[in-house]
């Protein structure tokens, strides 16, 4: 197992505990107080579809702030350079203006309690059942890669044993999400939106003031790493060299569409914050919403990374001592003084625990609703759901811990956490996206796409990639890679698949295919959901329009 340096042991005083005690305690309380409204398993589960959209959208895009991005983004940012903004405004904006306009009407509309839920409605029970297996599996490893990444982190900035951080935050979520439910996640999950913000903001600004702000960045990293490294597109033409190991048409189909849309438009993590909304229009604003705070997430995630890199030129490297994941860290221990370090330490726990929150929170629904309930245990009240649900909660923690440890053999957890998306997500939303806009899709084309898809994608990495069959530069261009055999292998095989089976009767397609409407979709505006700046299509496009500007001045 990798460990963090031991010289980035940070000299933390009471202050900083006192701060990060009282955290867990606003944590817990929240938890208790949302206790009260848990009274049915639709309420444990999605809130009863009750949430206002700015709660939900800072909860969607909290939900995704956790080591995936601080730690991961950071890290691709000391290895990849500015080549990382990628990931945010050609990897994420698009895909979740896609959702709430496109997609959010069908998973609302249809009133599933998950994404695979969505697929029994469409395919049938074969498909949902695989897609609920793969989907709960993924859930525990992502998760575990929160709590190995807090784990390791909490060791080396505190000296706390690993196994003490992996059981004192598991039990934190477990204890809220349990009393709490979904409403717990969601609401904890904005407080910890604004703690983690609190957190990078003067990390960031300390930093740039250190090594002579974007200018004297810009030009450090150009006399160290060539100019290609500070330019979003440079270096990306087809032959072309750069660290990233990509060329421009890997990054818009492999990253831009294929992981992207895989990602954000079926991952349930994501989309059960939209369900959890309390009208339809709430429902498609809740990415839009998300979508904002979004795209300015690179300045104090992945700019961290790129200041690191100026610090220690040799970060990642055995000469250093220092993995890539090391960058936060690194600029904790080096630039904060105590009160700010225990509020960036409390921000640091605060983004483990909202990833994993958000990971255990859509497995217990997943597998209570999509396999115990539908498979397993039929037709029991609706309060022996709700204690499945808690008793689930804790296992899916304690599944976390356990895999918590296969993340350790990657240096850059982003590499790591991608190639679980190719494999699980990128195949899922390849049936998704084919059902939803072709009719004539068949039960058994959508089941054996599936299959195929997460399949190829395996075959890609494990045996060609790194077997040496077939020659792609670094990790993250193969999961690009396999991003694209997954899409294009499931797709080949659903087309291929579907002219010899039965269709399903196009009446009872209705709201689950592009062009058709079910009863009570076409929903009326809610009273004051009528003003601009409240229209889906508005936000949408407010939001493709300003992530395009983003890229300007990383371009030049």
């Amino acid at each position: 197992m990798h460990y963090l340096a031991e010289g980035l042991r940070l000299p933390t005083n009471a202050l900083d505990y006192t701060i990060l005690i009282l955290y867990f305690v606003v944590v817990l309380g929240v938890g208790f107080a949302a206790r009260a409204s848990v009274r049915t398993s639709l309420d444990f589960f999605l809130s009863g579809r009750s949430l206002p959209a700015w709660v939900t959208g800072l909860a969607f895009v909290a939900a995704n702030l956790g080591a995936l991005e601080i730690l991961g983004m950071a890290a691709n940012g000391a290895q990849y350079g500015v080549y990382t903004v990628h990931w945010y405004w050609v990897g994420a904006i698009p895909a979740m203006v896609f959702l709430g306009l496109v997609m959010m009407p069908f998973y609302y509309g249809s009133k599933v309690r998950s994404v695979p839920e969505f697929l029994l409605h469409r395919y049938g029970p074969s498909s949902h059942l695989l897609s609920s297996i793969i989907f709960s599996v993924a859930s525990v490893l992502i998760a575990g890669v929160n709590l190995y990444a807090m784990a390791i982190v909490v060791e080396a900035l505190l000296g706390w044993p690993q196994w003490v951080a992996i059981v004192v935050a598991g039990l934190f979520v477990l204890a809220y999400i349990t009393l709490g439910g979904l409403s717990s996640a969601i609401y904890n999950e904005v407080l910890q939106f604004f703690v983690i913000l609190a957190a990078l903001i003067p990390l960031t600004v300390v930093g740039l003031r250190r090594i002579g702000g974007f200018g004297g960045l810009k030009d450090s990293l150009t006399a160290s790493h060539g100019p290609n490294f500070v330019s979003a597109w440079g270096g990306t033409g087809i032959g072309s060299d750069n660290p990233l190991g990509a060329n421009w048409l890997t990054i818009v189909l492999g990253l831009g569409f294929c992981l992207s849309f895989g990602y954000w438009t079926t991952n349930f993590a994501e989309v059960q914050r939209a369900l959890s909304a309390k009208n339809l229009s709430a429902a498609q604003r809740t990415p839009l919403i998300a979508a904002f705070p979004k795209m300015f997430i690179p300045l104090i995630v992945v700019v961290p990374g790129l200041i690191a890199l100026v610090m220690e030129p040799d970060i990642g490297t055995e000469k250093s001592g220092l993995q890539y994941n090391d960058a936060i860290p690194l600029l904790m221990s080096e630039l904060l003084p105590n009160g700010v370090l225990g509020l960036a330490v409390t921000g640091l726990l605060a983004a483990f625990m909202a990833g994993m929150a958000a990971n255990v929170s859509s497995f217990n629904t997943v597998f209570t609703n999509d396999i115990w309930r539908a498979y397993v245990m039929k037709g029991r009240p609706d309060g022996y759901y709700l204690l499945t649900g808690r008793v689930v909660t804790a296992i899916g923690v304690l599944a976390g811990m356990g895999t918590a440890f296969i993340a350790s053999s990657f240096s850059n957890i982003m590499n790591y956490l991608q190639t679980l998306f190719s494999f699980f997500n990128v195949p899922l939303f390849c049936v998704f996206i084919i059902g939803m806009f072709w009719k004539r899709a068949t039960a058994a084309a959508g089941f054996w796409g599936l299959l195929c898809g997460t399949v190829a994608a395996m075959i890609n990495y494990f045996w060609l990639y790194l077997g040496d069959v077939i020659a792609i530069p670094s990790d993250q261009g193969a999961n690009f890679v396999s991003a694209i055999v997954a899409f294009v292998a499931g797709g080949v095989v659903m087309v291929a698949v579907t002219p010899f089976t039965r269709p399903r009767p196009v009446e009872s397609l209705a709201g689950l295919v592009y062009g058709t409407t079910a009863p009570g979709v076409a929903e009326p505006p809610a009273p004051g959901d009528e003003a601009w700046y409240r229209r889906p299509a508005v936000l949408g496009w407010s939001a493709l329009i300003l992530a395009a500007l983003c890229y300007i001045p990383f371009s030049l």
